[in-house]
């Protein structure tokens, strides 16, 4: 059976019957209301064309899911007769024969046509956000520039020492500190000819080109073609425009700010371009369960595309509306006005094939819900095409929808299929919709090419995905052995040999100068030191975009595409060859026998127990399906479904292996409960855990996670934290 069954309850949603449907009243109001009359079109025929859409790709659904369980039952019979780390030699021929690697088409280059710059032109910062939350999606949309002055400020990146604490009026010393990284920076990413930023007495423009006056002298840029153009009026500008890397940088002035009158140049900020794109996600991040919960969720992503959405935001005893922001326009050196995208490229992340929602049933049984997405999101995207939309997302005539979580060649043409249809329904140019394949399950990875090949009309993006990519190279292993601990995880043979064949394939199929080769998320969120000194590695290694978890993170993040030039990289890659990863990205991190002291037993039960409880009884009992969660230690982590699936998925293969025993796993539960409740007392919509376990939805949940984890398809977590979140509002009376 493809989705178990973990939990039953029953269903009391008020329903519309439609063309053969059962559609959940919020979700028939939201189509026929307010989507199909912004679109135009008859509520009639596309209820008619959505029931035929279903009648005909639900089977196909059905049948990949079938073929996964069907390879998964071979891989464990496999395993368990040739425990350990198998013969390569004779791996490679099984997963052959069974039809898990297929060959490779390694001339295909892509076709894809009418993209965004963006994707094609430009490397940068990805912001990755729950749509599910439109406050942070409209931040996420809003995040295409950021203060440089402000993101340092607030974070871990300008050290405490010498009285620089942050405090909470302006600390002088602590600003000092700020502006001198900022002018390193620019002495780095737009150098002055002979001199430093950090020496200019005046910002100016003459001629048509750039000035800085130091010591009475007037500067020229290194290169001066960086300077493409000024704000404000020319004699007395409030901004330099310069673009480096093809990202803009703003050098913002104003004698009379409280920053800019304290500095000799009068500098008040330096605002750089920073999330080129951002995901909308309805999966990993979100969620959404039922027929009003994605309703509400497709109404947040209709509302960023036609660029009216607004949030109340209260901070003490004041609010205010939230909104899109308008393009920026600036004067270029020639005179001309130049309009720039003020909002980041937004893509929204369909749910992948597995799971099934109540928002729509026939015949009484749920639809499957990437197939709803893929309509409903398509046709919520329509507005941000539109030329005269002041708020567009493209300007390329281009939707760009990421699909994750498949599982080879065979379902990203299933994908395709999806979108073929649903641009024949909601009469759209074919290839209207641009797909960024997930790079994050193992039959993917090893196949990656054919996987190209099947989107080559349609690829915008590769992305290593290569957290849900450790829970599922668990899952497929399962009992081959007695895993590495979860650190070791990201410094096995697999994982760096994954990241190279990704950059590798994409180089080789032509993405450069189409689509994104991207990298994985930044998950600590309170460590942006860390992440300044150590995701510079992303573009070095050939990706031009990269996650972070917060619009602070892109703007600091931006720094790095400044140090680096992307395609340069990418161009040495390709001339270098590719590398031949196959056998490493095969290679199993088992470990050799169960070697661990019962102390580091107790440290990786803890640790994962602690991280599964703080994150789902959160998304069980709240439905926040991405937030800060402190670890065992009370650092924050951003944790998502991706994160949950490796350290369920690890304490589920040690119990397979016997490394640690169920009671044990409920024991350290129990323990880390009463923790995660501490770490959440000061929340007045929290119920603790540790005052009744067995009625506690969420302790149930984290504990199915663990002990099923071998049942749930490739270890997703979905089928579990459905069924629990479902229970929970059941239980509660929540719509």
């Amino acid at each position: 059976m493809t989705t178990p069954t973990f939990s039953a309850h029953e269903d009391r949603t008020e329903r519309v019957e439609v063309a053969g449907l059962q559609v959940a009243k919020p979700l028939h109001d939201f189509v026929n209301n307010s989507l199909l009359p912004e679109i135009g079109m008859d509520a009639d025929t596309f209820w008619a064309e959505t029931a035929r859409y279903f009648a005909d790709l639900t089977p196909k659904n059905k049948a990949l899911l079938e073929r996964r369980d069907d390879l998964q039952r071979q891989l464990d019979e496999y395993y368990r007769a040739n425990p350990g780390q198998p013969d390569p030699k004779q791996h490679e021929q099984f997963l052959r024969e069974i039809g898990y690697l297929v060959d490779q088409p390694r001339e295909t280059q892509i076709r894809t046509e009418n993209v965004d710059s963006e994707f094609a032109e430009v490397a940068g910062p990805q912001l990755v956000v729950p749509i599910t939350n439109a406050r942070f999606a409209i931040n996420a949309a809003n995040a295409r520039f950021g203060s440089l002055y402000d993101a340092l400020y607030g974070t871990d990146v300008i050290s405490e020492d010498g009285g620089a604490e942050p405090g909470k009026g302006y600390n002088p010393v602590r600003g000092d500190k700020v502006i001198a990284w900022a002018r390193d920076f620019l002495d780095k990413a737009v150098p002055l000819d002979g001199a430093s930023h950090a020496d200019v007495e005046k910002y100016s423009v003459s001629g048509g080109s750039f000035s800085a006056t130091v010591d009475g002298r007037a500067v020229a840029l290194a290169a001066p073609e960086v300077y493409v153009g000024f704000q404000g009026d020319v004699e007395n500008p409030e901004a330099i425009v310069l673009r480096n890397n093809g990202l803009h940088i703003l050098i913002q002035i104003d004698s009379e700010h409280p920053v800019g009158k304290g500095d000799k140049a009068h500098v008040k900020d330096v605002v750089l371009e920073a999330a080129v794109s951002s995901i909308m996600d309805f999966e990993d991040s979100s969620a959404a369960v039922d027929g009003s919960d994605k309703a509400a969720a497709y109404a947040t992503w209709f509302g960023l595309n036609k660029g009216d959405i607004s949030e109340t935001v209260a901070k003490g005893d004041k609010s205010f509306e939230r909104t899109q922001e308008d393009d920026l326009f600036y004067t270029s050196k020639d005179g001309e006005e130049v309009r720039l995208h003020g909002r980041a490229m937004m893509l929204c992340r369909n749910v992948g094939h597995l799971m099934t929602t109540p928002a729509i049933l026939v015949d009484g049984e749920e639809v499957p819900e990437g197939l709803l997405d893929g309509i409903i999101t398509v046709a919520s995207a329509i507005p941000g095409l539109r030329e005269d939309n002041p708020h567009r997302n493209s300007r390329a005539g281009s939707m760009y929808i990421v699909k994750p979580k498949q599982h080879g060649p065979e379902e990203v043409a299933f994908t395709n299929e999806i979108f073929d249809r649903v641009e024949q329904i909601l009469g759209l140019p074919r290839f209207t919709v641009k797909v960024g394949v997930m790079d994050e399950e193992r039959r993917t990875s090893v196949n990656l090419d054919a996987c190209i090949d099947a989107a080559a009309d349609r690829l915008v993006f590769i992305n290593t995905g290569f957290l849900d990519r450790t829970g599922d190279e668990i899952h497929t292993s399962m009992y081959a052995g007695p895993f590495v601990r979860k650190a070791g995880l990201q410094t096995a043979a697999w994982k760096q040999a994954y990241e190279n064949n990704n950059v590798d394939a994409g180089i080789e199929h032509g993405l450069p100068g189409r689509a994104q080769i991207g990298k994985g998320m930044w998950a600590e969120t309170e460590h942006m030191a860390a992440m300044v000194e150590k995701k510079i590695g992303q573009p070095k290694e050939g990706a031009n975009t990269a996650w972070v978890p917060s619009p602070t993170g892109a703007t600091l993040h931006a720094t790095h595409y400044h140090q680096v030039d992307v395609f340069d990289v990418q161009e040495e890659l390709r001339a270098a060859g590719r590398r031949d990863s196959l056998r490493d990205i095969l290679t199993v991190p088992v470990a050799e026998g169960d070697n661990w002291s019962d102390e580091e037993k107790r440290e990786e039960l803890d640790n994962n127990c602690q991280s599964i409880l703080g994150y789902v009884v959160r998304w069980v009992e709240q439905g926040v399906g991405c937030s800060k969660v402190p670890d065992i230690h009370n650092v924050d982590l951003m944790e998502d479904r991706a994160t949950l699936r490796i350290s369920s998925q690890i304490l589920a293969n040690w119990l397979v292996h016997g490394v640690v025993t169920e009671d044990q796993v409920i024991e350290s539960l129990e323990r880390m409960a009463k923790v995660v409740d501490e770490q959440n007392a000061g929340d007045a919509n929290y119920l603790p855990m540790a005052a009744d376990f067995d009625q506690s939805v969420g302790f149930q949940a984290a504990k199915d996670l663990i002990l099923k984890g071998t049942e749930s398809p490739s270890g997703y977590t979905e089928p579990i934290l459905h069924a629990k979140r479902r229970e929970f509002k059941a239980i509660h009376g929540i719509a």
